[in-house]
């Protein structure tokens, strides 16, 4: 490897999952100020909540910064296949256009993603073999096998004349994984000898005392669960984890149950594992049509939808209008999976419906070891700054509270520099003492249907206005003399009062403020559609407030005659 330039500086840009958890997008540089080379490691979503972001399903972090620098970026490298690391690939891909490197099973999920946006064809995808290496300019890049809740998780040893990098990315340690093999410890003790400038390492459950426990438990308990019901049964988890999907299938087995695969989700990892040859000797599973043949204690469903999303399998038969397949009295749903926080309303609400049903409901807070989390716990955490010895912690994948937990708890254990970077800190690692040294523009797009928007875009706002305040629209007709020939006629969208008679005498009172806004108008205003409308939103809005406490969304058309 090269020297060092005079004027060279390693750098690390979060764009995307320091502060929060999801949507992680990292960025590494080097050279000097004005001429640095970049990679971008990984380029995840988030998901939208119809409470604050109503009709939003994705959200991606903002690129703005890099797309500046896309001349100068040389790839993206993906540490592993959750949505919240590659999810943004391909929304965000036309923006740079550069090569993409992923081992084989992410590759896999890739390449699908990649279809659905018409650029399967157009991306240049390399694999990289598990525990390979990879060169792109300054930055020497070894895989290292790590143990996390999906297949082929990697984290990132990236080696430049200024120093190594040791990328996490997301893990636990495991050590009886069931897919995969455990943590490469030889590699990480080999890396402290050589000397680990900075960790940048997950946050998520630095607050949970202990270990995350391991698969293996998992599989022994939830086959124990599943032997027990009767009727049929249902198990939701998260379908990456590809080990808890392997579970499911071989507790099935030992039940006397045939399994059935219910999500489109679900679908597409297990034929990703499939191909990759995971996942081969577990059951035939069978499709939903096919499940109704089936005596109730001879079916297994594994569903989508364990964190309550409104349009997957779960929700769908807890409302009862899932096309194939339906639970009741008798009948037991297992949740191996936690609340993702944020999630906890949708959750209950479902697990409502479902005991409405008279469906039993099994959860991880009511049966130890039927989940286990994919993310370290604070000894887990404890070991493997033991094992990396880094001279620099730099704590992402987590919300702010996660971070300077961390930065305390690397600072106990007496790593000497701690940073706790938020979304579009630019941190320098090297020459000199670690800082943060400027701040890039960061923030969120949104992907409202087909495209991609600020969030910031004043028709997001006005949906949430929409979605809280309700909305009045206000239609007149003015004729040659600027008087008032029709109208004003008000319409009103939710809004409501609990008698009729009231809600007709409120229109009523938004009618005569709408007309005596006009009047008031002065004649050479009146002849202006904007000081018309202008007029009458703000007076009807004043209404509104006073009659229901709430400011709607108010629209004014004007016709001229």
């Amino acid at each position: 490897m090269s020297k060092p330039k005079p004027d060279d500086e390693l750098v690390f840009l979060p764009l995307g999952g320091a502060g929060e958890i999801g949507m992680n997008l990292n960025a590494y540089g080097y050279g000097p100020p004005d001429a640095r080379q970049w990679i971008i490691v990984d380029i995840g979503v988030t998901f939208g909540r119809e409470e604050t972001t109503p009709g939003i399903e994705l959200i991606l972090p903002d690129p703005a910064f890099l797309e500046e620098e896309r001349d100068n970026i040389l790839a993206i490298v993906l540490t592993h296949a959750h949505e919240d690391h590659i999810g943004a690939l391909g929304w965000l891909w036309p923006r740079f256009k550069v090569p993409v490197y992923a081992t084989p099973f992410t590759a896999a999920l890739v390449r699908e993603k990649l279809r659905e946006h018409g650029l399967l064809d157009k991306v240049p995808l390399t694999e990289i073999p598990l525990k390979g290496q990879l060169t792109l300019g300054p930055f020497d890049i070894d895989f290292v096998t790590l143990t996390h809740s999906i297949p082929e998780p990697n984290g990132l040893a990236i080696r430049t004349p200024l120093g190594l990098i040791w990328h996490t990315g997301d893990w636990k340690i495991d050590p009886d994984p069931l897919i995969g093999e455990t943590t490469d410890v030889a590699k990480l003790r080999a890396m402290a000898d050589e000397g680990v400038l900075a960790m940048v390492c997950d946050s998520t459950n630095v607050f949970v005392e202990g270990t995350a426990g391991s698969e293996a438990e998992v599989r022994l308990k939830l086959t124990e669960v599943i032997k027990k019901c009767t009727g049929r049964v249902a198990v939701t988890a998260f379908a990456s984890n590809v080990a808890r999907v392997e579970t499911a299938l071989y507790a099935a087995r030992a039940a006397g149950r045939t399994p059935c695969l219910v999500g489109r989700s679900m679908i597409r990892i297990y034929n990703a594992a499939k191909s990759v040859g995971l996942l081969q000797d577990t059951p035939e599973v069978i499709d939903e049509d096919e499940a109704g043949s089936l005596p109730d204690a001879n079916i297994l469903f594994l569903c989508t939808g364990s964190q309550g999303e409104p349009r997957a399998a779960l929700s769908r038969i807890a409302r009862g209008d899932h096309r194939n397949v339906a639970l009741r009295q008798g009948d037991t749903v297992i949740f191996s999976s936690r609340v993702i926080p944020g999630n906890e309303q949708a959750i209950h609400t479902l697990h409502n419906q479902f005991l409405e049903r008279g469906v039993e409901l099994i959860t991880a807070d009511q049966e130890h070891l039927i989940h286990v989390s994919g993310h370290p716990a604070r000894d887990e955490l404890k070991q493997m700054y033991a094992w990396a010895r880094p001279r620099i912690a730099i704590p992402v994948h987590g919300e702010q509270r996660h971070i300077r937990e961390h930065v305390k708890l690397a600072l106990e254990l007496q790593v000497p520099e701690a940073i706790g970077p938020q979304n579009g800190d630019l941190v320098r690692l090297a020459p000199g003492v670690a800082a943060i040294i400027d701040e890039v523009p960061s923030g969120r797009l949104y992907v409202d249907g087909a495209n991609i928007v600020p969030a910031e875009d004043e028709a997001l706002k006005d949906r949430r206005r929409l979605a809280s305040e309700g909305a009045i629209h206000v239609t007149l007709a003015i004729g040659a003399k600027n008087a008032i020939v029709a109208g004003p006629t008000i319409s009103v969208r939710g809004i409501s009062m609990a008698d009729e008679e009231d809600f007709e005498l409120a229109l009523e009172e938004l009618q005569d403020a709408a007309e005596a806004a006009f009047q008031r108008l002065k004649r050479d205003e009146r002849e202006d559609d904007d000081a018309v409308e202008g007029a009458l939103m703000r007076a009807v809005r004043k209404a509104a407030q006073t009659l229901w406490r709430k400011r709607p969304l108010v629209d004014v058309s004007v016709l001229r005659l």
